[in-house]
């Protein structure tokens, strides 16, 4: 929730940066299971496919590995928030116009790294004891983004059930 006489901008910048770099460190450490060979399509489970387009470089959706889709992201991602117009740094600098837009777009392509991680990677996830740590993460970034609206639930379908699984004992 918003903390009293928080900024909503911000305090959506703070979080999404915290995401942006527990994803990256979750995904690190499955890294070695998650290969061009034995992901081939960046997915969630059988239903889910998604293709890789940034709008600048990319203007086309690309089908590509899981790998590379999620290199192509976090590469996307991190330019984003090292872009001071975006992001800024310095305070009493104001976030642009379109800001919330930009992180509703950062926050909905770092869930689909939680959805390719849970559908395709969970058992190495549990083989290195970090489930609780990946519950744990996933749980705060799905009650963050219902919070404040900020990804289609559409796009969380591919997690439906996992959701109401983690968010059922605590509403």
């Amino acid at each position: 929730m918003l903390p009293e006489g928080e900024d909503l901008n911000e305090w959506v910048a703070v979080n999404t940066v915290d995401f942006f770099n527990q994803i990256n460190m979750l995904y690190g450490t499955i890294t070695d299971f998650c290969t061009e060979e034995s992901c081939p399509v960046m997915s969630a489970g059988p239903k889910y496919e998604y293709h890789w387009a940034d709008g600048t470089n990319i203007k086309k959706p690309i089908k590509c590995s899981a790998p590379k889709y999620i290199d192509y992201l976090m590469t996307w991602v991190q330019d984003q928030l090292d872009d001071e117009t975006l992001f800024p740094s310095k305070i009493g600098v104001p976030f642009p116009k379109n800001f919330m837009s930009v992180a509703k777009t950062i926050l909905k392509r770092l869930f689909r790294v939680y959805a390719h991680i849970y559908h395709q990677h969970f058992d190495p996830v549990i083989q290195l004891q970090e489930e609780a740590h990946l519950n744990t993460s996933f749980k705060h970034f799905i009650f963050f983004v219902q919070e404040f609206n900020l990804i289609d639930r559409r796009e969380l379908a591919p997690l439906q059930e996992l959701i109401e699984k983690l968010t059922s004992k605590d509403r």
